[in-house]
């Protein structure tokens, strides 16, 4: 397989992505829906630039998509100037796009009509993790197929894993979602324990960080949790859309969430107080009404 690849959604993900990409030497291709930010991103990486996702699919042995929800997958996908109006026969789709599991299923067989193949592979570690090009991506789909993309997709990962048949990607993004919501609604409730016991939090946080209550948003968000920060990261609605997707699949499952409901509510205020695009650690803002 040669280095020719198309790149459709530049956004804080896709665009340091699609960068990596062209810093490890491949013909990239992009697609952006705001032009603007294509000429954007042409102006900082090498590569060109296509006016629709067919006519950036023409040519390239792998398509990847980093979109906003099912609606914009489809649409880039099987729209009247999607992918498959433009992608050749034996190339590969790769969906970094948090969708539903469904969607990725519906999506592997619209490729299959085409001659070419799909794998689902969101990924987690947000902005900061895509423009450091250490994201963990988890992946749905046939391993032959999963094996051809993965150097492509190691441009930008620190961690690459099949977790099954396609739709495997996106049920373990789900699970990583719910363990997120139940660890930032802890440490929120945490943090505002602290504070209202008149103690030091970032001394509490300085020695628990160090036990058993150690994480990752631990780590990277108290601080600016305590500053009451929160223009950044990963924003609340996108968390929402995901986390329905998670509440959807427990439905089919037959799986609980009730932790996970109830933080989905919580986000819900964050949204009412105007904090649609805060970061998902604002869950501290709505103990301090």
């Amino acid at each position: 397989m040669n280095k020719k690849v198309a790149f459709i959604g530049l956004g804080v993900m896709g665009f340091p992505m699609a960068g990596w990409l062209s810093k490890n030497d491949y013909s990239v291709v992009v697609y952006n829906r705001t032009t603007a930010v294509a000429e954007k991103w042409l102006n900082t990486y090498a590569g060109s630039m296509a006016l629709t996702p067919g006519d950036a699919a023409v040519g390239a042995d792998i398509v990847f998509i980093c979109v906003g929800n099912d609606n914009d997958v489809l649409e880039v996908v099987c729209g009247a100037t999607g992918i498959l109006s433009g992608i050749q026969e034996g190339s590969i789709i790769v969906d970094h796009t948090t969708t539903s599991a469904e969607l990725a299923k519906k999506l592997a067989l619209e490729a299959k009509k085409h001659q070419c193949e799909f794998i689902d592979a969101p990924v987690s570690g947000g902005q900061q993790g895509a423009e450091s090009g250490q994201l963990t991506v988890m992946c749905g789909g046939d391993e032959g197929i999963f094996k051809l993309v993965s150097e492509s997709i190691n441009c930008y990962a620190k961690a690459l894993n099949l977790l099954g048949a396609v739709g495997s990607g996106q049920l373990c993004k789900m699970v990583n979602q719910i363990c997120i919501a139940g660890l930032v609604q802890g440490l929120a409730e945490g943090l505002n324990f602290a504070q209202r016991a008149g103690l030091d939090a970032h001394q509490v946080v300085d020695v628990i960080s160090k036990g058993a209550a150690q994480s990752w948003q631990m780590e990277n968000r108290y601080q600016t949790m305590l500053a009451d920060h929160y223009e950044h990261g990963f924003a609340v609605q996108w968390m929402r859309k995901d986390l329905a997707f998670a509440l959807e699949e427990s439905k089919r499952n037959g799986s609980a969430l009730p932790v996970t409901e109830l933080v989905d509510q919580f986000y819900a205020e964050i949204q009412a107080l105007g904090g649609n695009r805060w970061d998902t650690s604002s869950l501290l803002a709505r103990l301090k009404t």
